[in-house]
């Protein structure tokens, strides 16, 4: 049974999703990305990349160079930080973090939105990702 942890912030998908990853609670990822002088409220946690690579590579997770465009559910990594919900404001760039996990052969989406009815998501065609981000944890 995996027991996805829900962000406790409106904005805080990015570290809700490295807390997912890695099996970390919110409150403990989110110190840790404080520590950083990573903050929830920063817009660009969902508008700029460098924040959760930064999380990642703090925790020991090892991530794609590049953000590489969404072909299809069947295509993705074993492990991945998808970007969905993408859209613009202003010109820049906005998404919704949330992790792809094949687990026994399985697909599934943990996303840590507060308002879903299960956070544990097989609803594939409802997700639209626009990129993703591959990841491999290290031993």
């Amino acid at each position: 049974m995996i027991s996805p942890i829900i962000q406790e912030e409106t904005t805080g998908c990015g570290i809700a999703s490295v807390a997912n990853v890695v099996g970390k609670s919110y409150a403990e990822m989110k110190a840790l990305a404080n520590s950083m002088g990573i903050y929830a409220s920063d817009t660009s946690l969902w508008s700029d990349t460098q924040y959760v690579r930064h999380m990642l590579s703090r925790v020991g997770v090892e991530a794609t160079e590049n953000e590489i465009l969404f072909e299809s559910w069947g295509g993705l990594p074993d492990l991945a930080l998808l970007a969905i919900k993408h859209h613009q404001e202003e010109g820049r760039d906005f998404w919704h973090w949330v992790v792809f996990k094949r687990v026994d052969g399985r697909d599934l989406v943990l996303d840590s939105a507060s308002y879903l009815a299960s956070n544990v998501r097989t609803d594939f065609n409802e997700m639209e990702p626009k990129w993703y981000i591959g990841l491999k944890t290290k031993p």
